[in-house]
């Protein structure tokens, strides 16, 4: 079949199995009329040889095809395309465009004046997208794939995806979380932060970042007063810019955010207290007890980010803001996932009960739950231990890069000062006087150095010029020394 043949040319690629590759390509074909539906497909013996594989990959994808209704199979003959299937397909694939009645319309700005908010306007972080072709990249957010946790979580994946557990996630849930893994959550994650809850207290979400932008919708407006740690973490000050919050930037020190005066007037104080975004430093006792404190005198609540909280180097983790809170004050938002495969998706809220059912009806209104098939897969992650395997190796490695961070940086850059933390998987630097962190990132990326300018995270028209960020979670070991060698010379250049 030479129409075929435009088919089978492409090489095959070591992104997916031999078996999808010539299945694609198949569909592809059968789809495009590539195949006349008289004719029998070609043996398996033939496609084999065409496609370069093993006749039995063949075989398989034949018999997909036919369960798939692409295909009917005839005794002695062979294979066949399904006229009926392929006409119903055609039928849908038709071009049911209609030609306009009316000129086209010269309003450039018909949509722009109808927006009701434009986040485009907003500072974010940015990332380049082709960070991994930087060699020495000292990003926060990323991490290199743990091969043992991958190959627990495809374990995970394909046994919840059998028929003992596919009850639980092919239909609607509705506004419902898995409940093993709410169970999970309730007895593996929360205990070691200190927090006690029943399922009623706990509600799932597509991540952290997710569970913020619900608690926000459901407490602040134009009225509200947020007070935010400045610098602080970006995405928390859209997320409240765009239910019209007035944000009130807060100070921080070397224990994290300064308590005090400077909060008096706000309605709800976003706090990082295990490891400060961005900066990484951790809130003491104290001011975690005085904080709760304060909060029940000046009558404000409180939304604990509890990200990074496992990742302590120097001691064990602190206890968190809620494990403290008796007057449900304090709202804890946590990720399953950050440290794990950031792409995952998946944290969570626990808050007093009256607001998980607040949260959960609007949760349902913006996409009903998170995906049922991945909440049982992190369930059954969690309960076979997997995930505390995977946060002791991550705490492993990511304390000898800590480590090695800090002793590269004071004997390559003394004149640099760092922020002292027990753990997180970044540091905070401030450059020397005179030089700016976006001459030290151009530099430093003409080096293969990918670092991140601070200035972002301030709030405020006035952001201090001289911070960058510094990850290692992303960048192998071996390579730190002379990533920061690099670093170094790229400061030195920054000066001249």
């Amino acid at each position: 079949m030479p129409v075929l043949n435009s088919h089978l040319k492409a090489p095959m690629t070591t992104e997916r199995t031999l078996q999808q590759q010539v299945h694609e390509r198949l569909v592809k074909a059968i789809l495009q009329g590539a195949l006349k539906p008289h004719e029998p497909l070609p043996s398996s013996r033939e496609l084999s040889e065409q496609f370069g594989v093993s006749r039995n990959t063949v075989v398989l994808v034949y018999q997909r095809l036919v369960d798939d209704g692409y295909l009917t199979p005839v005794p002695r003959r062979g294979h066949f395309i399904n006229e009926q299937y392929i006409k119903q397909q055609l039928s849908l694939r038709g071009d049911t465009r209609t030609a306009s009645l009316f000129e086209p319309e010269q309003n450039a700005g018909i949509w722009e004046k109808r927006f009701a908010i434009r986040p485009t306007a907003w500072q974010n972080i940015t990332k380049p997208a082709n960070w991994r072709d930087y060699p020495y990249p000292f990003i926060y957010g990323q991490v290199i794939p743990d091969k043992i946790s991958a190959a627990r979580w495809r374990d995970c994946s394909r046994f919840a995806g059998t028929s003992r557990h596919v009850a639980a996630w092919v239909t609607d849930q509705v506004d419902s979380d898995d409940p093993i893994l709410v169970e999970q959550i309730l007895t593996q994650i929360l205990p070691g932060r200190g927090i006690k809850a029943s399922p009623e207290e706990v509600i799932v979400t597509v991540g952290a970042q997710n569970a913020i932008y619900l608690v926000a919708c459901l407490l602040t407006q134009a009225s509200t007063v947020v007070g935010i740690e400045s610098p602080g973490y970006v995405d928390a000050f859209n997320i409240f810019r765009s239910t019209g919050a007035s944000l009130k930037p807060l100070r921080i020190d070397a224990s994290g955010l300064v308590l005090g005066q400077q909060l008096d007037g706000c309605d709800l104080i976003y706090v990082t207290p295990s490891h400060q975004a961005p900066t990484s430093v951790t809130l003491g006792l104290d001011r975690r007890l005085k904080l709760i404190e304060q909060a029940r005198a000046d009558d404000f609540l409180i939304l604990e980010d509890d990200y990074e909280h496992e990742l302590n180097y120097l001691g064990a983790p602190h206890a968190a803001l809620k494990s403290y809170d008796n007057a449900d004050r304090v709202i804890h938002v946590g990720s399953l996932t950050k440290t794990l495969f950031p792409g995952l998706r998946l944290g969570f809220i626990v808050a007093p009960r009256a607001v998980i059912s607040e949260l959960r009806a609007l949760r349902r209104l913006m996409y009903r739950h998170p995906s049922a098939l991945d909440q049982r897969a992190m369930a059954i992650f969690i309960a076979e231990g997997h995930l505390d395997g995977h946060i002791r190796r991550a705490r492993t490695q990511l304390a000898a890069k800590w480590s090695l961070m800090l002793n590269e940086i004071s004997r390559r850059m003394p004149e640099i000062y760092c922020r002292e933390t027990s753990g997180g998987s970044s540091l905070w630097l401030t450059l020397p006087k005179g030089v700016e962190s976006w001459t030290v990132q151009k530099e430093a990326a003409r080096r293969g150095v990918l670092i991140e300018p601070g200035d972002v995270h301030f709030l405020g028209d006035l952001p201090e010029r001289r911070s960058i960020r510094a990850g290692f979670a992303a960048i192998d070991k071996d390579k730190i020394a002379t990533g920061i060698g690099l670093l170094a010379e790229a400061i030195a250049a920054s000066r001249q």
